[in-house]
């Protein structure tokens, strides 16, 4: 495995898709600065993980606590190379059903986190001439089913986003990365008993969130002159 001499910040870090990031990234040699709301979770990953991997409870729906999450990564390590905008919620629904305070918490996390993210971190890696932001969407980026309508909407806005940014600047990457249906915690959150019923038995034919975690790595170790606009990975056996 090609070692990375970078420090990466990864939110969403204590499950799933995350977890896993973490895991895989550590074993390259990686210094990982790792953020979700769950901080049990987080020390416990860390401890396992060797001094390689630090930690900090963050909710990335908080500009001034993104900030000083890349500003604690920086303390510790010296520097920020990368940032994994992973943090994200999924509370499926139909329209009709006015769901208004789910919307909003998908638009706060989904979008505006990673906003947050890319706040924190961007002046930074202008200033140093380099720098690699991967902010993980969905295949939901790219067509849109019913119950989820906003959840496909933040999803299309994070593919704006990076590809904005990627225009935007010669020296930084910007990489998307769309899963497919994976096997997480994502939808746990979903409060209609029918559409929670119907995820479980979509994720029949899951992929694991390792499956991810590759694409990831496989992003971050091209050489700095190519950048890998998006992956989307699904399971073989899916039909969208």
């Amino acid at each position: 495995m090609t070692a990375l001499n970078k420090t990466i910040l990864i939110t969403g870090a204590s499950s799933g898709i995350g977890e896993a990031t973490v895991r895989e990234l550590a074993a390259t040699g990686a210094r990982l600065f790792i953020g979700a709301r769950r901080g049990e979770r987080l020390q416990a990953l860390a401890a396992e993980l060797g001094a390689n991997v630090a930690w900090r409870e963050l909710d990335v729906t908080e500009a001034a606590d993104f900030a000083a999450f890349a500003d604690a990564a920086e303390q510790k390590f010296g520097r920020v190379d990368v940032l994994i905008n992973n943090a994200g919620v999924m509370p499926l629904s139909p329209l009709v059903a006015l769901k208004t305070d789910e919307w909003n918490r998908m638009i706060d996390v989904n979008i505006r986190g990673v906003l947050n993210g890319i706040a924190a971190v961007l002046p930074r890696f202008v200033a140093q001439h380099s720098g690699h932001v991967v902010n993980v969407a969905s295949v939901g980026a790219h067509f849109v089913l019913p119950t989820a309508a906003v959840y496909c909407a933040t999803k299309y806005a994070v593919w704006a986003i990076t590809e904005g940014l990627r225009q935007e600047h010669d020296d930084i990457r910007a990489t998307i990365i769309s899963p497919g249906v994976t096997a997480t915690e994502l939808g746990d959150d979903i409060s209609d008993p029918q559409i929670a019923a119907a995820l479980k038995d979509w994720r029949r034919k899951s992929l694991t969130p390792d499956a991810i975690a590759r694409a990831i790595r496989y992003a971050l170790e091209q050489p700095e002159g190519v950048d890998i606009n998006e992956v989307i990975v699904r399971p073989t056996a899916a039909n969208m």
